[in-house]
């Protein structure tokens, strides 16, 4: 599946009854963006909705981030392993789990 372009973008705003009045197109708007979409109620924000696909790919997206802040931590520590090493300990586990 092909991903658009991301552009930084302002955050959409719809008010709750769009919702309620035309869920397909509601939902539609959400597949089309990757960016979380602003409830509004009463003319206060309410919730933050976005497809199920987005949510995954932000989720990814985050658990990278921690990974690679870690890295970089470790990086900074000089707790650094050989790529021999590594290489090793996971051709350890693809074998302990084949």
């Amino acid at each position: 599946m092909l991903h658009k372009i991301r552009r930084p973008s302002v955050m959409m705003v719809k008010p709750s009854s769009v919702i309620r009045s035309d869920y397909k197109s509601f939902s539609r708007l959400c597949h089309e963006t990757d960016d979380p979409i602003i409830v509004t109620n009463n003319g206060e924000n309410d919730l933050v909705v976005m497809s199920h696909e987005a949510f995954c790919r932000r989720e990814a997206w985050i658990r990278l981030q921690v990974k690679l802040a870690s890295a970089d931590k470790q990086i900074s520590a000089g707790d650094l392993v050989d790529h021999e090493e590594v290489f090793a300990h996971l051709k350890e586990r693809i074998h302990d789990h084949a």
